[in-house]
């Protein structure tokens, strides 16, 4: 049994849509960060950063959405979310899951949260400097998926595709959404009609892309 202490449509969906890929008894609380409770007492014991997710593994909490996504996908093989050890389709795996999480995540925490650069809002110029290096990463990513697509390693579906469609609708409301470039918006298709993320929508109240 899992406990995932989640905020719907924050980095713990792509931890929740691989709970429900791999079908494991998992149970769901809500973490309301409108009200500030990722900051409260009780919940920092848990994650002492005050950030969602947190998953509870036999009981103890773990952190970081990238790295639960791979706890998941490999104490669960036959959910085929992550390849094989030892194969090149498992290192191309890593290689986009670090990617992921270096180059985009970190760079949405600064497009989103401002003062994390010491402003209440960002400088025209600053805001133009986040968007261009996050729109280079959609150029980076729509080079290789034209060229050995519709999914990060091929034709084979896999965890990393629901990492990158969470992050892909992260962009929905900025002045160029990832769903601009065609081998993207196709990849994203192609997640979005996964049962698991139709059925994510139902369980936390989302709507539209």
């Amino acid at each position: 049994m899992y406990t995932l202490y989640y905020s719907p449509g924050t980095a713990s969906m792509v931890v929740h849509l691989a709970l429900l890929e791999i079908g494991a008894d998992y149970q769901l609380e809500l973490v309301d960060i409108e009200q500030g409770a990722q900051h409260s007492a009780e919940y920092r014991k848990l994650n002492p950063g005050g950030k969602v997710p947190t998953l509870l593994i036999d009981g103890l909490p773990f952190h970081e959405s990238a790295a639960l996504l791979t706890v998941l996908a490999e104490r669960h093989p036959e959910a085929k979310l992550i390849p094989p050890s030892c194969t090149v389709e498992r290192a191309a795996w890593l290689q986009w899951t670090v990617f992921l999480s270096n180059a985009l995540m970190a760079s949405y925490r600064l497009w989103f949260y401002p003062q994390e650069l010491g402003a209440e809002e960002h400088s025209p110029a600053t805001r133009a400097a986040v968007q261009r290096k996050i729109e280079s990463v959609w150029e980076q990513l729509e080079t290789h998926l034209s060229a050995h697509g519709p999914y990060l390693l091929g034709h084979t579906f896999s965890g990393v595709d629901l990492l990158l469609a969470m992050l892909m609708r992260w962009s929905r409301n900025m002045p160029r959404p990832a769903t601009e470039w065609p081998a993207l918006r196709r990849l994203a298709d192609l997640v979005r009609a996964r049962p698991s993320w139709q059925r994510l929508y139902e369980l936390e109240g989302l709507s539209a892309w």
